[in-house]
Parts: structure tokens; C-alpha cells; sequence
């Protein structure tokens, strides 16, 4: 819960590159010898958990801050996910959204509402592949 408004504020004082850049010096490597079901829940649970600290938090931060911090999360613990963003226009009105995926589904998407951006080709942040 204490997590998830740090990282709003940093986006909003020092920017995205600079948000990431001091969240990967704190990322630890992929553990390739995990169970993948054991991961997947683990990721799942974890998106959970970011869920949560949104939904009974004072604020509520940005799709990119939850997003972040997610992607964050589930490299502290070893487990790889891409952070995604997708664009689509609405009304005259250009409309962002960032979610998190691993193994190709979206973690903090239960209505799938990432389904209506076009999203960028490749994921805008993924564990780095000295650390895979």
C-alpha cells in the first residue's frame, strides 16, 4: 500500500525514465527453475495484491503507476512481465492505457479492457536480458 503512491509521485515529480531506472536497480534475476504454475499463481496473486492496495488506498493512481508497480513487484521476485501500453482514439480524444503482461496475458486486466488499445508492438519495459 505504500509502494503503489510512491511510485505515483515519482512519475508525476521525476518522470517516467527516471521512475523505472530506480525501480530496476532493485529487480533480482529470473529464476528459470521455477515451476511455471507456481509462477503463474505467484503473478496472479501478486496483481492481486495490487488490486487491492488501489481499491482501499487514499489515492488512486494512474494505470501507469499500478501498472509500474506491478511489473516492479513481479521482478523482485524473479518472475518475467512486460509493461505494455496501448493508444486508441475516442471521440477526437487520443486515450493511453499500460497493463502488465506475462506469458502473453494481461495480469492487472480482469475485463480485458486493454483489449480496445492498439498496443505498441513490442512491451515498453521488459526484464532486461542480462537478468532473464
Amino acid at each position: 500500500m505504500v509502494l503503489l503512491p510512491l511510485v505515483a509521485l515519482s512519475l508525476r515529480w521525476r518522470g517516467f525514465r527516471a521512475t523505472q531506472a530506480a525501480l530496476q536497480r532493485f529487480l533480482s534475476k529470473t529464476n528459470r527453475e521455477q515451476d511455471s504454475a507456481f509462477v503463474n499463481k505467484h503473478a496472479v496473486m501478486t496483481a492481486q495484491m495490487v488490486h487491492a492496495a488501489d481499491r482501499r488506498g487514499l489515492v488512486h493512481p494512474s494505470c501507469l503507476a499500478k501498472s509500474l508497480t506491478l511489473w516492479w513487484l513481479l521482478g523482485r521476485q524473479g518472475i518475467c512481465s512486460q509493461l505494455r501500453i496501448g493508444i486508441r482514439k475516442e471521440k477526437e480524444k487520443f486515450e493511453a492505457h499500460a497493463w502488465v503482461e506475462h506469458e502473453g496475458v494481461a495480469l492487472n486486466e480482469p475485463e480485458e479492457r486493454h483489449r480496445h488499445y492498439a498496443a505498441f508492438d513490442a512491451g515498453l519495459f521488459s526484464l532486461p536480458q542480462d537478468q532473464q
